[in-house]
């Protein structure tokens, strides 16, 4: 919230019982909702395998290590992916209760996701949301650091072309190389995937340490005014410095170890040239 971003309340997340109830996930989370995309902030609940994962990851290093894309039948992702070879798991139904304005709702959605290891990035998996007005409600869409999209995922890995062909196999979509040529750029819907070399990431980003490739830096926020955002950075004490059309600023220590990067339009970002 000192970053100028407004968070939605604390959230438990469950799953359906085949008893006809629901059974926790073993994880929360809190969710920063923009007109386009969100971020997720995830805590453990309980002890279940999959916050037994979430502390796996947190052994490595605190920081971001789930990216989640959109698609509009997570099912038939789910067959796509197989088919090209990925190791998947089960689907997960997974939903959590909500308060809306007009009393509670419930925000669900249908998982598609890789075993373990697959994608070492982290959990990148593929959803479905099918209660959209329960999750993008007007109220959480006005943020006073004037962010107002997720744009790009920015990861440094250890070899791009590797990363580069299995990230287009899981999506579906071409790698481009970026300006640098030491990354490459994935272009999606909305958004994309940008993957940079360690030596470039850590030129660029000296401010950060790298504990383990590969290593999730960060995200590329669309704000309508740079001013405005830089303003909000100020106010909070982060540690950042100018792009040529935007600023990077370091996530609080509270969040680990990552990167915000902040531009008017995602044409001034410097891996989409």
């Amino acid at each position: 919230m000192r970053c100028g971003f407004a968070p939605t309340p604390v959230s438990i997340q469950v799953n359906p019982d085949p008893a006809g109830g629901t059974r926790p996930t073993g994880t929360g989370n809190v969710t920063v909702m923009f007109e386009r995309g969100y971020t997720e902030v995830l805590f453990k609940t309980s002890d279940t395998p999959l916050s037994r994962e979430f502390d796996a990851a947190l052994e490595r290093h605190a920081g971001m290590h789930l990216a989640a894309f959109a698609v509009a039948d997570a099912e038939t992702a789910h067959l796509r992916l197989t088919a090209n070879n990925f190791a998947v798991r089960e689907l997960v139904r997974m939903s959590r209760p909500v308060a809306i304005e007009t009393g509670q709702s419930t925000a669900a959605f249908t998982i598609a996701r890789v075993e373990p290891g697959v994608m070492p990035e982290g959990r990148i998996q593929m959803l479905t949301h099918h209660t959209e007005h329960a999750v993008w409600q007007p109220r959480w869409l006005s943020h006073p650091n004037g962010t107002t999209g997720l744009i790009d995922v920015a990861i440094a890995v250890a070899d791009v072309e590797e990363a580069a062909q299995r990230f287009s196999r899981f999506t579906g979509r071409a790698a481009t190389r970026t300006p640098s040529g030491a990354g490459a750029l994935i272009r999606l819907d909305r958004g994309g995937i940008n993957l940079v070399s360690h030596t470039l990431a850590a030129e660029r980003l000296p401010e950060l340490a790298f504990p383990t490739l590969p290593f999730m830096i960060g995200y590329a926020l669309q704000v309508k005014s740079l001013a405005t955002a830089e303003a909000a950075v100020d106010d909070a004490n982060l540690e950042w410095h100018a792009l040529e059309a935007g600023i990077a600023a370091r996530f609080p220590a509270e969040l680990g170890e990552g990167a915000w990067f902040f531009v008017e339009d995602a044409s001034d970002l410097p891996w989409r040239g």
